[in-house]
């Protein structure tokens, strides 16, 4: 019981940790009363001490966006897994069993190599288009998904697994497909953006994926009670009021806004919606009232960490951030398998 209600305080300042060292760390470490120092002047706060124009640029304009990135795309990946995990009342559920990882990954493939074929796309607007084809192409996947599990006006969970199997499968096959017509610049491109990276973050693209982590960590958690009782099975959850079909939709749509634009903002980053939901359980409990915010606290630490690993352990060079996290990832699900947990 102490550890159910210590656990989000703790994981509270889990996070503030691991987001004072993302500031801090890097090519060029900066010293911890220094960075606070340029972090305060930023936000227009009058504290003591004087702070170079270097630090403070690379703060402001390098750090702390790929932070705040980091910290928003490990939450909504946590949540979206919480969420999925829920609607198929299975913990080794992902967001990616809707096909909305693979959709986004087809429509940012088409994107780079399509945009190659054309004679490339304006500076201007290449990170909007490759963000924008496949925020559209997660999106699409699963509303074909979606479609194609509705079954006399219900939403039937096996269909809509295997559909989303079948389409993750072929979204595959045409991103390999592409891969093997794209140029060498291009499948450099291509094959660094499937294996996910924080670099490159700006404001610009970190803005659309708040909005839409906020509305998702806003709406989850008033969806707490209904979750709880979907764990029970869908007669049951009828039986106490709950509109099953509704909260079906509704967590298909989030897990598909949610994951999509996260996957639009930092490409492919893998294991956040398996692993980080297991341990809060295993934290906090399973009532989704503290599972959702422990969900996203968790995702937004472990995701700032592994990208703290990916841009220290070969410094100069970055590793891709997905590399990272399945590393961490895996060896924890053979783990569960081992151990006979599932």
């Amino acid at each position: 019981m102490t550890r159910r209600v210590l656990g989000l305080p703790l994981l509270g300042l889990l996070l503030a940790l691991a987001v004072l060292l993302s500031l801090s760390l890097g090519a060029l470490s900066l010293p911890l009363g220094e960075t606070l120092r340029a972090l305060g002047h930023g936000l227009g706060l009058p504290l003591p001490g004087e702070v170079s124009r270097q630090t403070e640029q690379i703060l402001l304009q390098i750090r702390l966006p790929r932070t705040l990135l980091g910290l928003t795309v490990g939450a909504v990946l946590a949540l979206c897994g919480v969420a999925m995990q829920g609607l198929f009342r299975n913990p080794l559920a992902d967001p990616g069993l809707i096909g909305v990882s693979s959709g986004a990954a087809l429509g940012a493939a088409c994107a780079i190599v399509l945009g190659a074929w054309l004679g490339g796309v304006p500076s201007v607007l290449a990170p909007y288009l490759l963000s924008l084809c496949a925020f559209a192409g997660g999106l699409l996947v699963t509303a074909l998904v979606y479609r194609m599990g509705q079954r006399e006006g219900q939403t039937r969970v096996a269909t809509l697994l295997l559909a989303g199997i079948a389409l993750t499968a072929l979204s595959g096959a045409l991103i390999g497909l592409l891969s093997y017509l794209a140029d060498d610049t291009t499948l450099r491109s291509l094959t660094f953006w499937n294996l996910g990276s924080l670099n490159g973050a700006s404001y610009a693209r970190l803005w659309p994926l708040l909005l839409v982590t906020l509305a998702v960590a806003l709406w989850l958690p008033r969806r707490a009670q209904a979750l709880n009782a979907l764990l029970l099975g869908e007669a049951e959850a009828r039986h106490l009021g709950i509109e099953v079909e509704r909260l079906k939709r509704e967590l298909v749509l989030c897990t598909a806004l949610g994951v999509g634009a996260a996957v639009a903002a930092a490409g492919l980053i893998g294991f956040i919606g398996l692993v980080v939901p297991h341990l809060m359980r295993l934290l906090v409990g399973p009532d989704h009232r503290r599972l959702l915010p422990a969900a996203a606290l968790g995702g937004a630490t472990l995701l700032l960490l592994a990208d703290l690993c990916a841009r220290l352990l070969l410094m100069p060079a970055e590793l891709p951030i997905g590399v990272i996290t399945a590393l961490l990832g895996a060896p924890f699900f053979l783990l569960l398998l081992v151990r006979g947990r599932y």
